[in-house]
């Protein structure tokens, strides 16, 4: 195994023309596959003409989004890492629970990271981002830099030294037939979803930093099940938080024989300011009204105590608002 490490965002290589995860272009063909997987779309009942808005406004349907991939990394690694999900899956909330952190990562992972090959895709094409990407912040190619790098643990060795990159969270519906559905925040590297009796909340690139602001709520629910609007609420929360999170992690990468050593620099630095900037119920609330919109749940009755948002939740113990 080569000791270079595929780094797509030095010279924005988002041109369907290599794999997306190991940058290869010879040793094996290049097909594209769906980033919504067959058996994901039938768990899901769809049809895979359903459609999604991208950044760009444009709108494309399940099916037409396609990322390429080196057939070898597809059938030899992707292929048994769906495999496995797709078992979980198919347990519920008794499979997903018991997969490993590191599996659900390279997954939601691949999702994420597929959406934003895509959307870089688009950029380019539409020459909104010049070859060294002076269009696109630093922070943000940073960041999907270091989850493209992550993820390429899907085919070859990536040794995490001592740290995870991830907050996860993994609860028990009261329902056991809710449909499934997802939301991504792109910018933030937040994601949720839900399908039959369990609900996942993920924040890909905040080192555990999103779960340890809630662990409040997280203790006060323990093992029990929550219902529909409580986990669209919890979501809300680390939606919200993600976008309040204010330091852009930095890790040592170093290749070596083959594997990839990534090691988490402090988040603090050398500065005492929090790690998240002051939570605002008045904000919060937006978020929430957007989150509750299937039960109707308005913003005005939401802030109808400017200083006690509503809250399925008893107690709602939510952040401190300064």
């Amino acid at each position: 195994m080569s000791n270079t490490i595929y780094q797509p965002f030095k010279n924005f290589d988002f041109k369907f023309k290599n794999c997306f995860l190991s940058g290869d272009t010879f040793d094996a063909p290049i097909i594209q596959t769906n980033i919504l997987p067959a058996w994901l779309l039938e768990v899901a009942d769809f049809s895979g003409d359903e459609q999604i808005k991208l950044l760009d406004e444009s709108i494309r349907s399940y099916n037409t989004l396609k990322v390429p991939v080196s057939e070898e990394v597809l059938l030899n690694f992707i292929g048994p890492l769906e495999d496995k999900i797709a078992a979980a899956f198919a347990e519920g909330f008794a499979g997903v629970s018991k997969l490993e952190e590191m599996d659900l990562f390279k997954w939601v992972g691949k999702f994420l990271y597929s959406l934003i090959y895509i959307e870089m895709n688009a950029a380019v094409r539409l020459q909104q981002l010049s070859d060294d990407g002076l269009n696109m912040s630093q922070g943000l190619m940073h960041k999907f830099g270091n989850l493209q790098t992550m993820i390429q643990s899907i085919y070859r060795s990536v040794v995490l030294e001592d740290f995870t990159p991830w907050s996860f969270v993994i609860v028990p519906l009261e329902q056991n037939d809710i449909p499934f559905s997802f939301r991504d925040e792109i910018n933030t590297l937040t994601f949720s979803l839900k399908l039959k009796d369990f609900g996942i909340i993920a924040c890909l690139q905040d080192n555990g930093t999103n779960k340890r602001y809630h662990q409040e709520i997280l203790d006060q629910i323990g093992a029990g099940k929550v219902t529909d609007q409580q986990f669209e609420e919890l979501c809300a929360r680390f939606f919200y938080s993600a976008y309040l999170f204010n330091r852009l992690p930095e890790y040592t990468i170093m290749p070596v024989e083959g594997a990839i050593y990534i090691d988490a620099m402090p988040l603090r630095g050398t500065t005492n300011k929090p790690l998240f900037d002051v939570w605002q119920h008045k904000i919060y609330a937006q978020v929430l009204e957007t989150f509750w919109k299937p039960w109707g749940n308005l913003l005005m009755e939401i802030r109808k105590d400017p200083a006690a948002p509503t809250s399925y939740f008893n107690p709602p113990s939510l952040p401190a608002t300064d």
